[in-house]
């Protein structure tokens, strides 16, 4: 809407005086509020009020509104420069021979008063008194904080040393590593974007606690730092909306602003403070700007007319970075660019000029701008400070294009930047990059001490073990465990059945975390929306369109149910949230995420490669597995791959289970190893909508359900040719079917294996090679695999319901001919029988493979072979699956 004409300047003139009157006399909450309610009269009236998404180009706190600080500005002056000095020794010493180690200099020098501040002010441990708040530090800053925990103390100069060198276990990782740094990091935030997403949720699951009854969390806060260039991940905003939609008031970001990105400027043509608060401000988030450091507050005061707020809002951001590249000479002849603007700073010499900082690098604003969000309440807050990228670099990066890969710097560089922060390092040990530390008994070693014990210890520290909880025994599914006889289920039925079961547990339910995206009823779960209610910050404010059916809808501020919506990416960011809340809360709870497995490992497999890092535990289900077990939904929606994504995950254990005894076994092993014995892995089960009857769980199959593979049926004795056949998931069933048909059309007799995770076998196989290549005079080592197949003669076959690679793992651990049926290729919709003919792992594909291995081998001739694809009907010229 454009600015309307003034027809009645004296009105006009009433209107603004009486405004300047509520200010001056009642305060500006009383001006807010009587803004509002004429807003609110004009909405009514149809006069629609202005939009405006941002507010002016200045500071959001007023000088007179700001919060002193009670620290001693000197002391936290000496400490910040002894940890800026460290940070740039890190990278400058590891670098000192080669710059192949590599490390980023200019992201933390922009951000150590942000940082600095939180730590000496705002950030508490985890104490009796308090949870602890949280920190997902900005990636590219480790060295910051290892800078930091040395000056504390926590850290050696040799592990200073050792940055970047990890292989021998006696060095520091580049970036935030909880897999690598177990004690010290919480949150791995370097992949942008996954930080300040999974922080949102984090927080969220922090009231979950709350509102569930579970733990105190109401005076916990959770501090996100990202940079300006991050947010233009997707990730970075993707879910700011949940933020403000459920009034996250225990949720802080803080955006430094350094207005340059990797290669040059983040909006080079236009200003991202502005751009970030119209966004924020949209999604209902409170936005604290602080753009400029205390020295402009004189000349504000100076320019009633606000010529100095307009150049400051005519600038781009390109400009702002050029004018932070050069001096105090330049900015004043190209920022101070008219008569009235050279005026304003007249008085100052370009020293001066050049010392008018940015609003990140102002203790006293940077504390005031935490003061407020902390005490905020009802909404999340932003705060959008203001920085130079490698301030203090000087030449060496400083403002420049080429600061974020800067990993030197000259002499000179150093010697401007001890002299600009009074670093006590004399000129002769310049070169040597000496790390500093603070005299012992010195008054800054004792505040900093004082200081930290103060808001309950040392930050960042991570909680590695928790209380441990019991496993329900087997028999508590005893119904499970038993043939279903003529009653056809499905794995995701028998699941959700010992789902059921799991939540009403007297020892563990409450610690149960159901989660699943909008498809609750495709998984058979609509059941626990009544039994266990929906989490809702506020309740339930109508009634459901269901309110009459037994499986009616219910949101509860106690729900227990984390229903997500269309969005994997945040139900995964819940599932950390709570696979985590062991370490994040001393509170073990149990998180049971079911999704269309093609949207897991494929579409948040950062997520899921970071959870790994966090050591999250807890339970991912791959609903719908398999690329022809979820007929008719076609190309996308197929899953042949999830198991094979799975594998490259160190700590993701994972199983491909056909029948619910095997659903049981393997979440009561996971239960144990996570739950109870705290092993830092998590699971990743797949299952299947195809109904079937299951039989009952043979006797002592499951300690190999557990390492992947077991015996399910033995062929008939006698003499004879015998094959091997191994299957999983619904394949394993058309694999049951084929040795029946190798059994009755050409007396072929037939072991049957379920393998229920060829990447378990394959890691057990990899341990024993790997032992073996290094006992050299020993005997080798069979793996479980091998072990388990000796004495039963014949080829081996395997059919699956995805790509070939999957059982291609073990072929190594097969001494004999080894056969791999697969479903390679992009999915289709059709029904199941028509896809595994497609496909090629029916059980006529399966007998074929098999009488071909044992033709190969010379057990059979080549005309049985022949025999078989006539018989069964396959063509022998169709184009190969995998290229059509």
């Amino acid at each position: 809407m454009g600015v309307l004409s003034d027809h009645d300047p004296v009105e006009t003139q009433e209107w603004i005086d009486s405004l300047r009157a509520v200010l001056q006399h009642q305060g500006a909450d009383r001006a807010r509020y009587l803004l509002a309610m004429l807003r609110q009269e004009a909405l009514l009236a149809g006069a629609m009020p202005p939009f405006l998404a941002t507010t002016p180009y200045r500071n959001t706190i007023r000088p007179e509104q700001e919060a002193k600080s009670p620290g001693n500005r000197e002391l936290e002056h000496k400490i910040r420069a002894a940890v800026r000095w460290n940070a740039v020794a890190i990278i400058l010493r590891a670098n000192k021979e080669s710059s192949e180690l590599g490390g980023h200099i200019a992201s933390f020098q922009s951000s150590a008063l942000l940082y600095d501040i939180g730590f000496g002010h705002f950030w508490h441990a985890p104490s009796e008194g308090h949870g602890g708040d949280l920190i997902y530090v900005q990636g590219h800053v480790s060295p910051g904080i290892y800078a930091r925990a040395f000056v504390e103390g926590r850290l050696t100069e040799q592990q200073l040393l050792k940055f970047r060198q990890e292989s021998e276990g006696k060095g520091i990782p580049s970036h935030p590593h909880p897999w690598l740094m177990p004690g010290f990091w919480q949150f791995p935030t370097v992949s942008m974007g996954l930080g300040p997403l999974t922080a949102i949720y984090q927080a969220r699951f922090l009231k979950y606690l709350e509102g569930r009854g579970l733990a105190r969390t109401d005076n916990r806060k959770v501090w996100a730092f990202l940079g300006d260039g991050e947010c233009d991940e997707p990730e970075s905003l993707g879910a700011i909306s949940l933020g403000g939609r459920e009034k996250l008031d225990n949720l802080i970001f803080v955006i430094n602003c350094n207005l340059q990105r990797l290669d040059g400027p983040v909006r080079g043509n236009g200003k991202i403070i502005q751009e970030l608060e119209g966004i924020f401000r949209g999604a209902g988030w409170n936005v604290i700007k602080v753009v400029w450091g205390s020295g402009w507050d004189k000349l504000f005061a100076k320019d009633p007319a606000g010529i100095l707020l307009k150049r400051m809002e005519e600038c781009v951001d390109g400009q702002y970075q050029d004018f932070k590249s050069k001096n105090g000479a330049y900015v004043r002849e190209h920022f101070f660019n008219s008569p009235e603007l050279k005026a304003l700073v007249a008085d100052l010499n370009d020293d001066e000029v050049w010392k008018l900082s940015r609003g990140g690098h102002d203790p006293f604003k940077v504390y005031a701008a935490y003061a407020a969000a902390v005490k905020h309440q009802g909404q999340p807050t932003v705060i959008l400070a203001k920085t130079v990228k490698g301030y203090g670099m000087g030449e060496s990066g400083e403002g420049q294009m080429i600061s974020h890969q800067a990993k030197k710097m000259t002499q000179e560089a150093l010697k401007q930047f001890r002299d600009r922060f009074g670093i006590p390092v004399p000129d002769d040990r310049i070169a040597e990059m000496p790390f500093i530390t603070l005299a012992e008994g010195s008054p800054e070693q004792k505040y900093l001490h004082q200081s930290r014990a103060a808001l309950g210890g040392y930050l960042p520290q991570r909680r590695q073990k928790s209380t441990p909880l019991p496993v329900p025994p087997l028999s508590s599914f005893e119904r499970l465990l038993q043939s279903s006889g003529e009653r056809e289920i499905s794995t995701t039925m028998a699941f959700v059945q010992m789902l059921g079961t799991l939540v009403r547990d007297k020892a563990i339910g409450k610690h149960i975390v159901p989660i699943v995206p909008d498809e609750s009823r495709t998984f058979g779960m609509e059941g626990m929306f009544r039994q266990l209610g929906i989490y809702s910050s506020v309740g339930q404010l109508y009634k459901p369109q269901d309110a009459d059916q037994l499986m009616y809808y219910r949101e509860d501020k106690a729900g227990q149910v984390l229903q997500e919506g269309i969005n994997e990416a945040g139900a995964m960011s819940s599932w950390i949230a709570a696979a985590t809340s062991y370490s994040v809360s001393n509170l073990p709870m149990i998180p049971f995420y079911i999704y269309y497995s093609m949207f897991g490992l494929q579409r948040v497999g950062d997520l899921a490669w970071a959870a790994g890092d966090m050591r999250c535990r807890g339970f991912l289900l791959g609903g719908t597995a398999g690329r022809t077990t979820l007929n008719g939904e076609g190309l996308q929606h197929e899953d042949g791959h999830s198991h094979i994504l799975a594998s490259s995950i160190p700590n993701c254990v994972s199983y491909d289970p056909t029948f619910a005894y095997e659903v049981v076994v393997i979440i009561l092993d996971g239960i144990r190893r996570m739950i109870q014995q705290q092993q830092d892995v998590y699971y990743y089960i797949t299952l299947m909508n195809e109904n079937y009857p299951h039989p009952a769980m043979p006797q002592g199959a499951q300690d190999g359900i557990v390492k992947g593979l077991y015996l399910l049926q033995e062929g008939a004795k006698g003499k004879g040719p015998r094959v091997q056949l191994m299957g999983c998931g619904t394949i394993l069933r058309e694999v049951m079917a084929a040795a029946e048909l190798l059994k009755n059309d050409f007396n072929v007799n037939a072991d049957l294996w379920s393998a229920t995770s060829y990447n378990e076998l394959r890691r057990d196989g990899m341990s024993a090679e790997r032992w073996s290549l290094l006992h050299p005079t020993e005997p080798r080592r069979k793996s479980y695999l091998e072990t388990s197949l000796e004495g039963r003669p014949g080829p081996v076959v395997a059919a699956t319901d995805y790509m070939r690679n999957f059982a291609e793992q073990v072929r190594g651990q097969i001494p004999r001919r080894y056969l791999v049926l697969g479903t390679d290729g992009f999915g289709r919709s059709d029904y199941r029988v028509q896809l595994r003919r497609f496909f090629e792992v029916n059980r006529y594909y399966v007998a074929v493979a098999a009488l071909k291995a044992l033709a190969d081998d010379g057990e059979i001739k080549a005309e049985a072979v022949a025999q078989a694809i006539k018989k069964y009907g396959l063509d022998t010229e169709r184009p190969d699956p995998w290229t059509v």
